[in-house]
């Protein structure tokens, strides 16, 4: 094989790397990537639109897909189909974020791995396969920890007037004090989990006020307490993190860590790199 395209998908962005036998590796970007919130054709029209992809110039042999949402058979399938449909070739391998995460946070090495970034996943990693899951009820019941849920926290402190003047007015600065335009976002236009998202960066611009700190801690702690503790390895074997979220918040991480006495591993933004090494 001359060349792979790995795909490394979340929500809200999707990396793409080339490996080819003799060059470095050639990089990509599109937005996120979700089979349960996007149909075939809103896919293949967004490859269209944002993937810079050349095919004369940088052919492409097989794909290797990470992605969130497609963790049911079925989907790999639709997707599979989808992405054979936009890049005319045959050798797609398709299977869900967390596997990704996992072959690139740790290899063949055994540990707790999970994905906090827009939403938020994770499992037990033998080395070589998942062996234990907790379920992900995703965006609407579920993705404890992630963006998404902290920013549902910020918008309600928000909205039912619970923040104190400064955080209020710094919503305001940020996404507007018009409550309608807002649930209209929310409700009637697509990606609601991205658009919750966004409100982290009132969390992440406002590091040491009680109010962000507690919304951080609380949220992470959710998901210790759903995810992470329900594996009976957690005691025994490290932790790691990957996602936006988890990279931005690792100091609660780490301290939550220590509050359980839990081991904690690499914390990285993205497993991307540790899967080119994974299929080089």
């Amino acid at each position: 094989m001359s060349s792979l395209l790995i795909a490394e998908s979340g929500s809200t962005k999707t990396d793409w790397r080339l490996l080819q036998k003799s060059g470095k590796p050639v990089k990509f970007s599109t937005s996120g990537i979700n089979p349960r919130l996007q149909t075939q054709d809103e896919i293949v029209e967004l490859l269209g639109r944002e993937l810079k992809w050349n095919p004369k110039k940088h052919p492409v042999d097989a794909i290797a897909y990470y992605g969130a949402g497609v963790g049911s058979p079925d989907i790999q399938k639709e997707l599979t189909s989808t992405l054979k449909e936009f890049f005319k070739i045959k050798k797609i391998d398709v299977t869900s974020d967390i596997i990704g995460a996992a072959r690139g946070l740790c290899g063949d090495k055994s540990g707790i791995v999970s994905i906090i970034g827009t939403g938020s996943n994770s499992c037990y990693w033998n080395g070589k396969t998942i062996k234990d899951q907790q379920v992900s009820l995703g965006f609407i019941a579920g993705d404890e920890g992630s963006g998404n849920h902290m920013g549902k926290r910020v918008l309600q402190y928000y909205a039912y007037k619970t923040f104190d003047t400064e955080l209020r007015l710094g919503f305001e600065m940020m996404f507007g004090d018009d409550i309608p335009t807002i649930l209209r976002k929310l409700y009637k236009e697509p990606f609601p989990n991205r658009y919750l998202a966004t409100f982290v960066e009132l969390l992440a611009n406002n590091r040491g006020h009680y109010m962000v700190e507690n919304i951080i801690e609380d949220c992470l702690n959710d998901f210790f307490h759903h995810h992470i503790l329900k594996y009976r390895q957690s005691w025994k074997l490290p932790l790691y993190f990957t996602g936006s979220v988890a990279h931005a918040f690792k100091d609660v991480i780490q301290t939550l860590c220590k509050q359980y006495e839990l081991e904690m591993g690499k914390v990285e933004k993205s497993p991307l790199e540790g899967l080119v090494k994974f299929h080089s």
